[in-house]
């Protein structure tokens, strides 16, 4: 996770995502203070994680053959966002490890051009569904990642 790291992170840009996901933001996604409330951003990741394992094919693989429950998530703000608009999230794969999978997703708006106004990591763990114990991470999801998305 190259651009969280370190002291000072770095604002992302879009030509560091490959798959990109469009969402609308709404009007009750602003709090009082003017901006989208933070808890929003989740659900923005999660819906944009969600449309890349779709656009994929990976996500009929993980339904399949494991329970993918999210273990972790963060979020470094760089700039403010605001409805009415949209914005743009790219998607990549930070890490595959044994068990998980790590997703650095970017929100990109108008306003902040090729930077990202935010940054989020998205980590989840293949479990068994009956054991809910941790599994080793499909062959397919394995391969696919090893072959398309290097480096990562």
């Amino acid at each position: 996770m190259s651009h969280s790291a370190g002291p000072h992170p770095v604002a992302p840009s879009r030509e560091d995502f490959t798959y990109f996901e469009t969402i609308t933001l709404r009007y009750a996604d602003n709090d009082v203070n003017g901006h989208v409330n933070n808890a929003h951003y989740y659900s923005y990741f999660d819906t944009a994680v969600e449309g890349f394992l779709r656009a994929t094919a990976l996500r009929g693989v993980l339904a399949g053959e494991v329970f993918t429950p999210v273990v972790a998530s963060s979020c470094r703000y760089f700039q403010e966002i605001s409805y009415p608009g949209d914005v743009v999230l790219g998607v990549k794969l930070a890490r595959l490890g044994k068990t998980s999978l790590t997703y650095e997703i970017a929100i990109f708006t108008t306003a902040t051009g090729p930077t990202a106004a935010a940054l989020g990591t998205f980590t989840t763990v293949c479990t068994n569904k009956e054991s809910r114990r941790p599994t080793e991470i499909p062959a397919a999801v394995r391969t696919y990642f090893e072959q398309s998305l290097k480096p990562f």
